[in-house]
This record gives structure tokens, sequence and C-alpha cells, in this order.
């Protein structure tokens, strides 16, 4: 039987430290290797106390077809058994129709997935929601400006997801809200299409707040602005948190609350596994539940290490979370 342990610590700081590291691979073209985001998103996760290991597999103007046509792109993903993959095609190609979605970029995706799941069947796959270009597409015979671009790959993206079950990362709600509501933060480079290092660093905490479900302020700055990159962490954090459901974020994910009130040290326990087959709580202190979401009481104060045994097609995960009263 296999088994992935994964320690979480998890403290009133909402610091995280990770027994051994994450193995994530982006795969995309220039959205993912413009300022060399994903060493962005490594570095904010190190100054996070998160350990990382990241690697990014990105040709430009590769559409899915062309990625699933790479040889190099199988060796990369033949390299290490990933955590997490993202997935990211062509800036216009998702701004299409389902049916042409369906002929052209469906059977693509389908193949580098496939591929992905050989390697490691317990793999997160994510989809990299993009965003729309400064000026849309003038030379379109429909004229279509930013916002309809913008909501035309967002809802290809969306029809991805939902066909093939993977989670989204919203990058490109983030960036239309902060382009709407802070326009002293110039996201795109000069050919208004790429990202400047701001929208690179945007995509990051993006990311940051999708995986470990935590808002990346007061980490990583790249040498922003503090103020432009506060305000790029918290509007990440909060859209990824606002829509954790709609985009499928919330899937493998355990929650523990805790409280204490009147002499009472409360855990509130959820675990989100769609696909487990059984789960065991180990509170710290000899009491254990089955249940998926339970409550547990404390007789007194102190520190315990909760942990969570689930078995699913991955064989048995191990999870631990700290809790302090």
């Amino acid at each position: 039987m296999s088994k992935y342990v994964l320690y979480i610590l998890f403290f009133i700081t909402n610091s995280f430290a990770w027994a051994q590291p994450m193995r994530v691979l982006f795969i995309g073209n220039s959205y993912t290797h413009y300022n060399n985001m994903p060493k962005i998103f490594h570095d904010l996760a190190s100054s996070k106390n998160i350990n990382v290991d990241v690697h990014m597999s990105a040709k430009s103007s590769h559409t899915f077809q062309m990625h699933s046509e790479r040889t190099d792109l199988y060796q990369d993903i033949r390299r290490e058994k990933w955590d997490y993959v993202i997935l990211q095609g062509f800036s216009r190609e998702l701004a299409t129709d389902y049916k042409i979605i369906d002929s052209t970029i469906v059977p693509y995706v389908k193949r580098i997935s496939d591929s992905i799941y050989r390697q490691n069947p317990c793999t997160t796959i994510l989809l990299y929601d993009t965003w729309g270009y400064l000026n849309g597409i003038p030379e379109d015979s429909l004229n279509i400006n930013f916002q309809i671009m913008s909501d035309r790959i967002h809802q290809g993206y969306l029809y991805l997801s939902q066909l093939f079950d993977f989670p989204l990362v919203p990058v490109g709600k983030v960036w239309e809200t902060v382009k709407e509501n802070n326009s002293e933060i110039n996201l795109y480079q000069e050919d208004l299409q790429h990202p400047s290092k701001y929208g690179s660093y945007l995509a990051a905490c993006s990311f940051f707040a999708a995986i470990f479900k935590q808002n990346p302020s007061t980490g990583f700055t790249d040498g922003l602005s503090p103020d432009k990159a506060k305000y790029i962490q918290n509007t990440a954090f909060a859209i990824v948190d606002q829509n954790m459901t709609r985009y499928l974020l919330n899937r493998n994910v355990v929650n523990i609350k805790s409280t204490s009130k009147d002499g009472k040290w409360k855990a509130d326990c959820s675990a989100n596994f769609p696909k487990a087959k059984s789960i065991i709580w180990n509170f710290g202190d000899g009491k254990t539940s089955n249940l998926f979401q339970t409550q547990h009481f404390y007789a007194k104060r102190g520190t315990y290490t909760i942990t969570i045994n689930i078995q699913d097609g991955c064989g048995e995960r191990v999870i631990k979370k700290k809790v302090i009263f």
C-alpha cells in the first residue's frame, strides 16, 4: 500500500511547514514564463516557510495541441511524481465556442492529462484561467473588447474544468478585478497582452492562494511597491476564497477551526475528499473519530497534533495539523 505523508502544521499565525517538498510543474507558454512567474510562486511559498520544488515546461505561443506534440513535455512529466500540474493554453484559444473547444482543445488536454496520471494518478491538475488583452481583439470581425474576451476565456476554462473535473485557478478574474479597481497597477507589458512584473506577481499570488488556501499577504513581493503588492495579495485571496466551490478548489482539503469559550476547547473538523473510502481522525489526546465532519472537545488547554488518515485511490494519505489552545 502506498502512503502519502503530508504534514501541515496549523498555528494561530496560519504558518505552514512541509516535511518534504511539494512538487509543482507549470505547463504553459509566455503567460507562464514571462518574468519567470513559477519562480515568483516558489519564492512566495518559501517566504511563508512552505517547502516547494517548482519546475516549468513552457514554450511561447503554444496551444494545447502544440503542447501535446512536444517530446520534451512528456520528458518533463515523467521527471517527477508531481503533486500539482498547472495547464495553460494559448491566450485566445479558450475564447471560442464550446464546439470548437471540443474539437481543437479537448482531445489534446486529455492526451496531456492521461500522461500526467500515468506518471502519478494522485496528481492534482489545475487549469490556469488567463486574461483578455487590454484592447481585446479589435481585428476580429466582432470587434471583441477586453471584457468580452475576458468573459469568453473564463467560460472556456470553466467548460474544461467541468468536463475534466479539474480545479480552476481564476487568475483572469483576479486580473479583471485589479484592472477595474486599481488603475495605478499596470498589469500589462507594452504589447498590451503579456504580463508586466505586476501581472506575473498577480498570477503567482493566485496560485499560492488556490494551492495553499491562505492569503499571501506579508510574503515575498519581488521588489514591487509594498502597497500595490498587498492589494494584489488580498484581491487574489479574496476571489479564490469566495469561489472555492465554484472552481472546485475545495477538493482534498482538511479544515480545522479551534475555539475556546466558557472553559471548553473545541475543534470543528471537516475533510472534503470526494474519492475517499474512509477516514480516521486521531485528536492527539487518545480520542478518535471516523466521520468526515466532526467536533472534538478537549479536557484541558494545550498543544495537540491532530493526525488524519485517509484511504483513497492513492493509498493512505497522512495529514497532520497542530492546534493550540
